[in-house]
């Protein structure tokens, strides 16, 4: 009997994984089932050697699905079961009109899996690139309940959700960072072509320059001789610091003082609670249970302070205190989370209550990005105005001095 490597969310909400006999995969995600386990993935336990792995991590191309492609899928099957259509119809369809060849291969190789009897989340979870746990674990729940068409309508709906809150996240952050690239493009060709242009005037003059500049002349020498040399060092310093960031402990001091920062802070926190009750609460209102639930968003969690306090809080809802308590000990999130919680909690509608603070957050996401974006552009406007500025001006005190001289 072949052996299959499982990876599931057992009934307290801890990760299990190990290696067991079974027939089929099928046989182990009913296994893990019985046991009130959540199976995230299934596979025969000879594809997961290191070197497997290591090629498939590193050197492995494609196979991999956009969020936007996911949503469409998923709201593509859920209008096609919810018009009366079987699965394997649906997804022919979803075959038959993929926009491309990645995605139909994919769509592909889940109507072959759900024709060989498996189900759709089991099919899923032979694309672990392209479906994450997360959404594996909402089309189980809904397959397991009976109401797959309205698992994979929340499904999309929270794919489109997070589609919408990077988009904006990054739109209202392409304007500021082309600024500081014009700045730093303006003031480094000030530096290494016009500054030099001046300099054999000043040199033939012999006159005793203002000390700006000076050091104008210095700083265009020095970018024209080593700037090259800088912008190497900046990037290895930055290969460094994510190889350092990789360690558990510089990076959970980095999460930390990163949410506590003024401004950036408060985004962050706000992004981070939008994407944590927008994810619990669609699992809780598809019938996940609250541990289960917590153990598969913390699969889903980057930020290292906020996965220390919802390990805290599962910790808590184990032991049947609650869970807006402890989140609010840990302060990673805004006060108003865990008020929302709180109130979800005492009126047993956690779920529910879970997305309306996602709508609330996402919200409030939009608006910080407002005036983040509406200090960032003035700021670095003046401030590139003043360095030119202050080029200028340093290079014009330098002629009127040689004029005066000359005119003496």
């Amino acid at each position: 009997m072949p052996a299959f490597r499982y990876r599931a969310i057992g009934p307290t909400g801890d990760i299990q994984t190990g290696v067991t006999d079974a027939a089929t995969q099928a046989d182990v995600v009913a296994w893990l089932q019985r046991q009130g386990s959540i199976p995230m993935r299934a596979e025969p336990a000879g594809q997961d050697s290191w070197f497997a792995g290591l090629w498939h991590a590193e050197f492995s191309f494609g196979g991999g699905l956009r969020r936007g492609e996911v949503a469409t899928i998923m709201r593509e099957l859920s209008m096609m079961l919810t018009a009366g259509q079987d699965l394997d119809r649906a997804l022919r369809f979803l075959d038959e009109t993929a926009p491309n060849a990645r995605v139909r291969t994919i769509v592909a190789g889940l109507r072959d899996s759900v024709r060989d009897g498996k189900p759709l989340a089991l099919a899923l979870s032979n694309y672990p690139r392209a479906f994450s746990r997360l959404q594996i674990a909402l089309v189980r729940a809904g397959e397991a309940s009976g109401r797959l068409a309205d698992a994979l309508a929340h499904l999309a709906d929270l794919l489109e959700r997070q589609q919408r809150l990077a988009s904006s996240v990054t739109s209202a952050l392409i304007y500021p960072a082309l600024l500081v690239v014009a700045a730093v493009s303006a003031v480094t060709l000030l530096l290494t072509r016009v500054v030099p242009e001046f300099v054999p005037l000043f040199q033939q003059s012999g006159a005793t320059l203002p000390e700006s500049t000076q050091f104008l002349i210095s700083a265009g020498a020095f970018v024209s001789q080593y700037g090259a040399l800088c912008l190497l060092a900046l990037l290895l310093l930055i290969v460094l610091l994510r190889a350092v960031l990789r360690a558990p402990q510089p990076r959970l001091a980095t999460d930390r003082l990163l949410l506590r920062l003024p401004l950036v802070g408060t985004l962050l926190r706000e992004i981070q609670a939008a994407r944590f009750t927008r994810m619990l609460g669609t699992l809780l209102s598809n019938g996940v249970p609250l541990i289960a639930a917590l153990g598969i968003v913390r699969e889903a969690v980057a930020n290292l302070a906020v996965l220390a306090a919802l390990d805290r809080a599962a910790a808590s809802a184990r032991a049947g205190a609650g869970l807006a308590a402890p989140l609010q000990e840990a302060r990673v999130f805004p006060l108003r989370t865990t008020h929302l919680l709180l109130l979800g909690e005492e009126n047993a509608e956690l779920g529910p209550m879970s997305l309306r603070a996602a709508d609330v957050h996402e919200e409030r996401t939009r608006v910080v990005l407002e005036r983040l974006v509406a200090l960032l552009v003035p700021a670095i406007t003046i401030v590139m105005g003043l360095v030119v500025a202050g080029i200028v001006t340093s290079l014009l005190t330098a002629m009127l001095s040689l004029n005066n001289l000359a005119g003496g």
